[in-house]
């Protein structure tokens, strides 16, 4: 039998009949949320998504949310066209959402309160223009109490053990940064900015690697030339050490 998930009286409809629309950056930083958590769960049993409708009461449409990002472990990655957490047998682990003016209030009072009945274990805030949060980013983990605000560090910087990374912001944008190891995680432009620079500087070592081993030929070259000519120059004053001699040995008057 299906899970059944008890939800309180919320009523959480994502538009509420008004237009929904939002802007570039708030577009932007969630679809490079997903392809980042896309990559860095590649090749794992990991559904990462985002701005994909969330429903969790079975036979209740109304009953909706729309995550601008989430991962949900022990999922297939493929393709959804709605999440049912009925259906699927779990909430998701983690959400990330991008706060703007418009959803601020929704993201700080009326999500929170729903993505703790639906037991999401982390929840993730963050504020791309840093002008509606304070601070820009903040976290909430999932307590036997409620959610309980994830404490940052003197540089700001949140870790999800869900997700095994520290959040950060930098260059306005959220990074992630992996907890084993440190390594941030790229986009795929980035990636592909990197692995250009990185062949640029492969083939400019190769070059100096070349160029180095010519002027070493070259040099083992001149070396040998002149060796060549100090061999042909001692042979030379060799020869003429002999003709001097035998001229010497013919001028010589005969003994008597």
């Amino acid at each position: 039998m299906a899970p059944v998930i008890q939800v309180s009286q919320i009523y959480y409809p994502e538009s509420d009949g008004k237009p929904m629309g939002e802007t570039d950056d708030h577009r932007e930083a969630m679809v490079r949320h997903i392809e980042l958590l896309q990559d860095y769960y590649a090749g794992q049993k990991v559904y990462v998504t985002g701005d994909l409708l969330l429903y969790y009461v079975q036979g209740n449409p109304r009953k909706f949310v729309v995550p601008d990002a989430f991962v949900a472990k022990g999922l297939t990655q493929r393709r959804r066209r709605t999440y049912k957490i009925w259906v699927e047998g779990k909430a998701p682990d983690v959400v990330i959402e991008t706060t703007s003016r418009k959803t601020r209030k929704k993201d700080t009072q009326e999500k929170p309160k729903l993505y703790e009945q639906l037991g999401i274990k982390e929840y993730f805030l963050f504020d791309p223009h840093q002008e509606y949060l304070d601070p820009p980013l903040q976290g909430y983990r999932l307590s036997s109490a409620g959610y309980r605000r994830i404490d940052s560090d003197p540089g700001g910087e949140l870790t999800s053990v869900e997700l095994g990374l520290r959040l950060s912001i930098a260059d306005d944008n959220l990074q992630f940064h992996r907890v084993d190891t440190g390594e941030r995680l790229l986009t795929r432009a980035e990636r592909a900015e990197w692995e250009r620079a990185a062949r640029q500087l492969e083939a400019e070592a190769r070059k100096r690697e070349a160029e180095a081993r010519q002027r070493e030929a070259e040099a083992r070259q001149l070396e040998a030339e002149a060796r060549q000519r100090e061999m042909e120059a001692r042979l030379a004053a060799e020869a003429e050490v002999a003709r001097l001699r035998a001229e010497l040995a013919r001028l010589r008057p005969p003994e008597t």
